[in-house]
């Protein structure tokens, strides 16, 4: 499982590598706010990867998926942000493409931690992964065809509220929600009450930045990276470091 942790971290070490090679010749200037956000999400992503993956074998068997999937998450981030980040000192664009490749990886991989923790404490029906996964699909699709242009932002907008109202409705009063008050886990418990605070105030930043920035304007394209990118360091790694004390505390509960 060690050897597992080094293999990934190397390759994420590779191709952040890889990726600041290529930008060499693209210096950040201390000025560009915007460039500089890349940068300090993309290392924050990859701290919080390396600790993820180090941490995986000090907790119980049962977590270390949680573990696994919440380094996924700030991995693929880290990657995307070194890449958005250069395209960004090399043209001055974020191109809405690359935002939303990053989140129709790393959104889908945090809601299936919902299912994950409650799998690590009591038998969970895969029914609930299955909700939580199309639920992220349909929020992220129909975000991305409106900010696209490939339908009407309005009807992208409803589509992709629509899939963020079922999630909510499923991790608070739905399987989900319901399974989770009765599993009897107080460290599960509070770590998933924690993440769905997340969803709730920390993904309201989304759909506030569709708002402002594509139906009624007032908010520019470089605040909007800013805004963007601070929410995405914050939910990503908050997320993640729910899960991992959530880990640890029953970790140590069952081995006393």
């Amino acid at each position: 499982m060690r050897k597992l942790g080094l293999l990934a971290l190397a390759a994420v070490a590779f191709l952040g590598i890889t990726s600041s090679a290529n930008a060499a010749t693209a210096l950040l200037q201390t000025n560009d706010f915007v460039g500089i956000s890349f940068w300090l999400v993309s290392m924050g992503m990859i701290a919080t990867t390396v600790f993820f993956f180090a941490e995986r074998g000090t907790v119980a068997a049962s977590w270390r998926t949680s573990l696994t999937v919440a380094g996924l998450v700030t991995g693929v981030a880290f990657v995307h942000y070194m890449y958005m980040r250069e395209v960004w000192v090399s043209t001055g664009d974020s191109p809405t493409v690359y935002r939303y490749i990053d989140w129709l990886i790393t959104v889908p991989l945090q809601m299936i931690e919902f299912y994950l923790i409650l799998a690590a404490v009591r038998k969970v029906p895969t029914s609930i992964f299955w909700k939580l996964l199309i639920g992220s699909l349909v929020m992220l699709i129909g975000g991305y065809l409106g900010e696209a242009g490939y339908i009407q932002p309005f009807v992208g907008f409803v589509i992709g509220m629509a899939g963020w109202i079922y999630i909510l409705f499923e991790i608070f009063s739905g399987e989900a929600g319901t399974m989770a008050a009765k599993a009897g886990n107080k460290a599960m418990a509070t770590a998933f009450s924690a993440m769905r605070i997340i969803v709730t105030i920390g993904w309201a930043i989304y759909p506030l930045g569709y708002i402002f920035g594509y139906l009624t304007g007032g908010v520019d394209a470089n605040a909007l990276n800013v805004i963007y990118n601070l929410a995405d360091f914050i939910n990503k790694i908050a997320f993640g470091l729910v899960i991992w004390a959530a880990a640890m505390q029953n970790t140590r509960l069952s081995s006393r």
